[in-house]
């Protein structure tokens, strides 16, 4: 265990979901750090993570990690 935390996990179909929750319109790559944090520790079972933020746009920070304005996803 690293001592990170991601804000949610979702299980569903054997699978993991982390989501981040972050307050800034322009989530970075350093934002994603307890999600690829919990990816590396969880392997194949955890999905790409979701970085919930406030912002506007829906990009990929990497190729396993999904930056995702809040109330795109709610």
């Amino acid at each position: 265990m690293t001592g990170e935390e991601v804000a949610l996990v979702i299980e569903t179909g054997g699978r993991l979901l982390p989501i981040e929750i972050k307050t800034t319109a322009r989530p970075r790559l350093a934002d994603a750090t307890a999600l690829r944090a919990f990816r590396a520790e969880y392997g194949k079972t955890a999905r790409a993570g979701l970085l919930l933020h406030t912002g506007s746009t829906l990009e990929w920070l990497m190729p396993d990690v999904l930056a995702a304005p809040w109330w795109r996803v709610l």
